[in-house]
């Protein structure tokens, strides 16, 4: 692996090539923070894609992007005299440094879950005092990872089940009402309901330490794999994935069920 001093050099080779492409490329002399705003988001969720799929590969390439992008920022930042790369650098290592007393100051935790307590403790310290615990859950995060961040730092200031086989009873409570409400015809209620039992469907996942969008982003890609046993096995025979009844559907769909247990 790389000494310091190459990874030093990489870094500062990356900021050299910045700085020639604000200067030189029309394409990159034109960005604005407001414009590459989608684009990050874009390469964020590649190398979740990439994460998923264990693709080492493809990990170390989104990674690089990712980094780019926040070169890039800084870059715009260092022109609009607010802010550049030091500042960047140094603004997370001070927050890491305040908020691991247990491994920069004289502080002693028994475990994780201590850490992520602390953390959101002295994570409300900043400001003066006047964060609020969930104040930096970002507002446009996709609605299921912000339910089981909202969630996770309740947990973290004491505000949770105190036992992960207590959120069935509240699951199946969830249910009971959404299946009330279909009877009732109010779609907007419904809806509500809906978002409860979700709701409640995250905060189960996460009392037994699983991470909701990657579990369901799992559960996207084994349903698209075995639709397209289905569609592609249909093709071989010279047929189109509507003319299949139903029944031809699930026996497709249980043999390349059964292949993927092989």
């Amino acid at each position: 692996m790389s000494t310091r001093s190459e990874k030093m050099e990489a870094f500062g080779r990356i900021l050299d090539i910045m700085d020639e492409l604000r200067e030189k490329c029309p394409w990159d002399r034109e960005q604005t923070m407001e414009s590459l705003r989608n684009l990050t988001i874009e390469e964020t969720y590649e190398l979740a894609d990439a994460i998923i799929e264990k693709d080492m590969d493809e990990i170390r390439t989104e990674l690089g992007d990712l980094l780019l992008h926040i070169v890039f920022y800084a870059k715009i930042g260092d022109e609009k005299s607010v802010f550049d790369i030091t500042d960047v650098i140094n603004t997370v290592s001070e927050k890491l440094i305040f908020r691991h007393p247990h491994v920069f100051g004289e502080r002693e935790v028994t475990g994780s879950k201590e850490v992520i307590s602390n953390w959101e403790e002295l994570k409300m310290k900043e400001n003066n005092g006047t964060k609020r615990v969930l104040s930096g859950v970002p507002k446009t995060l996709p609605a299921l990872i912000k339910a089981h961040r909202v969630q996770d730092k309740a947990r973290a200031v004491g505000f949770d089940w105190a036992s992960p086989d207590d959120i069935w009873e509240k699951v199946s409570e969830e249910v009971g009402e959404v299946r009330s409400e279909l009877r009732s015809g109010s779609r907007e209620q419904l809806e509500s309901e809906f978002g409860d039992l979700l709701f409640s469907i995250v905060n189960a996942a996460r009392l037994y330490d699983i991470e909701p969008e990657t579990a369901l982003e799992r559960a996207n890609l084994k349903f698209m794999h075995r639709f397209n046993y289905i569609e592609e096995h249909a093709r071989a025979n010279g047929r189109n994935i509507n003319a299949l009844t139903l029944e031809e559907m699930d026996a497709l769909w249980e043999e390349a069920k059964q292949k993927e247990n092989n």
